[in-house]
């Protein structure tokens, strides 16, 4: 007996095509490129995924060591006496003030000298 695939195979091929729209040259249009091309894409979008967040780790502790070296601190004993004093903010929240809020951050320091 035949099985006759076309619809399935143009859901495929217009599924695989639509995923590679805005791509350059034949990337876009022939669905051998197109696969590729998208294979190798969503290889880097899961790896970058993961790379962004150790990117901006060490985006938000660069601007805390900046700011708590101003105040005669080093980032390391700074984090150690954050967790002394039990004061539980994450890196982000704490560059966030560093950078919006020298204030409220000042004070931060205080708490933990």
């Amino acid at each position: 007996m035949r099985v006759k695939r076309g619809k399935i195979h143009l859901k495929r091929r217009r599924n695989l095509l639509r995923r590679a729209k805005g791509y350059l040259w034949g990337r876009k249009s022939k669905p051998k490129l197109a696969k590729v091309a998208v294979t190798k894409a969503g290889v880097y979008a899961y790896r970058d995924r993961r790379a962004r967040k150790r990117e901006f780790r060490q985006l938000w502790q660069i601007r805390i060591n900046a700011a708590v070296r101003q105040h005669g601190l080093t980032y390391s004993r700074f984090i150690s006496g954050l967790k002394k004093q039990k004061i539980d903010l994450d890196r982000k929240v704490l560059s966030l003030l560093a950078q919006d809020h020298p204030k409220i951050f000042e004070a931060i320091i205080k708490e933990v000298k």
